[in-house]
């Protein structure tokens, strides 16, 4: 940015509609993933003065997946995954286990993205189950965000994900609110899919988690809490 300050935006996600931003056309011949210099996730933790965080993103347990897609003139990138209890500074409640996501948005021309903003939706969804059942907002989501170097980055927080290790487990990232029948399919065989009415910048993502630590009863309690239907 211009004057060499990050900006920070804190948010915990609402059941409402998001404005909608209009997306950058831009045709690259040879992708910025290349040559973009990303923050790291614990630098990321650590940009936002979580240092048990930072720590965590460093253990073998932290998932680096690195991953991006560019859709409508945005570059998505899923950057990595950690789950654990008393895992970051900022935990409510240090006995649960958390997952925490780290995230970020770009243009693919290389443009910067001035400000932090929640118009974009990201959020984890489970093969098998309606996205409206399993999403950021039913696992109690929160998230912050900050641009840095024209890139923005979020940090997203929700109840554990391992619990649907069993299953593919997705993360989506994409222009909107709350996952609609508009905006996701799901297939006989449980996978989901971007329904063909969906035209927004998006990317679709799989974590890789291991399938040792599904908890089948944590599952039946959550569904049994939220009041949706598996």
């Amino acid at each position: 940015q211009g004057d060499g300050k990050d900006e920070f935006m804190r948010a915990t996600p609402r059941f409402r509609a998001l404005p909608i931003a209009a997306a950058l056309a831009a045709i690259l011949t040879i992708s910025v993933a290349a040559v973009m210099n990303w923050l790291t996730p614990s630098q990321t933790a650590q940009m936002l003065d979580d240092p048990t965080l930072a720590a965590a993103f460093e253990c073998e347990d932290a998932v680096m997946i690195d991953q991006t897609a560019e859709s409508e003139g945005y570059m998505f990138r899923l950057a990595g995954v950690v789950s654990g209890a008393a895992i970051s500074d900022h935990a409510m409640e240090l006995d649960e286990n958390k997952t925490y996501v780290v995230a970020s948005l770009s243009h693919t021309d290389g443009t910067p993205i001035e400000e932090a903003g929640f118009d974009f939706v990201f959020t984890p969804l489970v093969a098998g189950y309606q996205p409206h059942s399993v999403n950021t907002w039913t696992l109690g989501g929160s998230a912050n965000a900050f641009v840095h170097d024209g890139v923005v980055y979020y940090l997203y927080e929700f109840e554990t994900i391992e619990k649907f290790a069993d299953r593919t487990v997705y993360f989506a990232m994409y222009e909107g609110g709350v996952p609609v029948p508009d905006t996701f399919t799901m297939a006989e065989d449980g996978s989901i899919s971007f329904a063909e009415s969906y035209h927004g910048p998006h990317a679709l993502f799989t974590i890789p988690l291991d399938e040792s630590k599904a908890d089948p009863e944590a599952v039946a309690n959550f569904f049994d809490e939220s009041g949706f239907e598996p």
